[in-house]
């Protein structure tokens, strides 16, 4: 007998940002550091003199849902909070806010619960 899965819904998910992740906050702009690693970075860091980290700067927006990532709310109260601070300037909230949310996870920014 199979039993029914309950469909996960992803507003439900709880991101949070790892203890190793570096990022700071200057004037309100969020900047994440990157540790540009891998092979052809080295190679870049040796021929180019590229830098071995990056500096992300997370736009307003950005800087404020990066800021509301506290590992207890889910992503539906972090929409909430976005709706209250931004307004009508959020829409459509929950599908910027979803692919914003991936985006940080793809790139390994943050994890979820």
């Amino acid at each position: 007998m199979k039993k029914d899965k309950k469909k996960e819904n992803y507003l439900d998910k709880i991101p949070y940002i790892p203890e190793d992740r570096k990022w700071e906050l200057k004037g309100g702009i969020v900047y994440v550091t990157q540790v540009n690693k891998g092979f052809y970075n080295s190679i870049a860091q040796k021929l180019f003199k590229t830098p071995k980290t990056s500096q992300i700067k997370l736009e307003g927006l950005g800087s404020f849902i990066w800021q509301q990532i506290d590992g207890n709310r889910s992503i539906y109260d972090i929409g909430m909070l976005v709706a209250d601070k931004y307004g009508e300037k959020a829409n459509p909230l929950y599908e910027r806010l979803s692919q914003y949310i991936k985006t940080l996870d793809n790139l390994g920014f943050i994890q979820f619960k």
